[in-house]
């Protein structure tokens, strides 16, 4: 036998001793996770807090010492750590609830479907998509609610993108309707506007309103955020697009309700989690988001498409996006209609494999309409 033969046996050995060891690891996390919500029920019961620092040193320093080899050790140290904060994360969504990133601040539309969607929950307002996605990702949050699309302006593009770089899955998307209000300091009459803030899709929708006044307009990262502004500037000759639960919270009047173009103004938040959700069920409206890129042959896209419809699954939307690294390179995203947990889902997938050089499901969801 060669040694090269001689060194993948090893590798393959050795690789199926770590399986059996993560295997074994998997039942332990899960008694060591059962323990824990012994010891969350008693520290809310008694209104202790969730972290016990002095417990935990204890901890730390009692594991440390049941290996021997000092190197190890130090790792060790750092694997008992991560696993108090794991359990520590738990004890907190047993103890408070689960925590929900969004972007934006209260009042904001992404609050309102956070709410929608997670009844309860502690909503946590992050500054831009990236970081209440990566706080997911961290485990700061048990899912995030980012929107993906708006009826009136299309798809939000940078959450696209966290879809198909990053390690969340899709659970639930729902249908917000959305109505723009403008809002203004109190006292403030139409003819003392003479600027409108908000976010640039709301100012989009709002395009025809505004013009038709003749107002300049600037942007704002969010919605509420710009309603956030006018109550801080108190200048009657500023006013903001957002919702009248913006008004309610940042203390502003609304002076013309849902002023958008389209009255049939929906936007599409996603629930992401960090777990993929394998649901066998026959209910109506099962959807599925796929990503993926093709190889650089005549017809390889055609023949993706193709075997989705071949599979029996009715494909909703397909639309094309850049790749940040690669120049004039294109990823595809596609939401179709169907149980992909099936014996028809899994050889789809596996025939999608022979044409895309990378292929994520990026999730399963029921439509709902809020």
């Amino acid at each position: 036998m060669s040694q090269n033969n001689k060194n993948e046996d090893l590798l393959t050995k050795a690789r199926s001793e770590i399986n059996e060891i993560d295997a074994q690891m998997a039942e332990l996390f899960v008694r060591r996770m059962r323990a824990a919500e012994e010891v969350a029920a008693y520290k809310k019961e008694h209104a202790l807090p969730i972290l016990d620092a002095a417990r935990e040193e204890q901890v730390v320093q009692a594991n440390a010492r049941l290996v021997e080899d000092e190197t190890l050790r130090e790792y060790y140290v750092n694997f008992i750590r991560n696993n108090m904060a794991v359990s520590r994360a738990y004890q907190s969504r047993l103890m408070e609830g689960m925590r929900v990133a969004y972007c934006g601040t209260e009042g904001a539309f992404a609050h309102i479907a956070a709410g929608k969607m997670f009844e309860g929950a502690i909503r946590v307002p992050y500054g831009d998509f990236t970081s209440a996605y990566r706080a997911v990702e961290a485990g700061e949050c048990d899912a995030a609610v980012l929107p993906i699309e708006n009826s009136y302006n299309g798809e939000v593009g940078q959450v696209t993108d966290l879809l198909f770089s990053g390690s969340l899955y899709v659970s639930e998307v729902m249908d917000l309707a959305v109505s723009h209000d403008l809002l203004v300091s109190p006292g403030t009459r139409i003819e003392d506007i003479r600027e409108v803030v908000s976010h640039p899709q709301a100012l989009g929708q709002c395009a025809e309103y505004i013009r038709n006044h003749g107002w300049s307009t600037a942007e704002y990262s969010n919605t509420a955020f710009a309603a956030k502004y006018v109550a801080e500037k108190q200048d009657k000759s500023i006013a903001a697009i957002a919702s009248e639960e913006a008004a309610e919270v940042f203390g502003l009047e609304v002076l013309a309700r849902n002023i958008n173009a389209s009255r049939n103004n929906t936007t599409r938040f996603a629930a992401l989690s960090r777990v993929e959700s394998h649901r066998h069920s026959k209910r109506m409206g099962e959807h599925f988001i796929l990503l993926f890129t093709v190889k650089h042959e005549a017809g390889a896209l055609a023949k993706a498409v193709d075997i989705i419809g071949r599979y029996g699954f009715n494909m909703r939307t397909l639309r094309s996006r850049p790749m940040k690294d690669l120049l004039w390179q294109y990823y595809f995203y596609v939401e179709a209609e169907g149980d992909v947990y099936t014996e028809a889902g899994e050889w789809m997938m596996r025939e999608l494999g022979l044409f895309c050089d990378r292929l994520k499901l990026a999730g399963t969801y029921f439509s709902e309409k809020k």
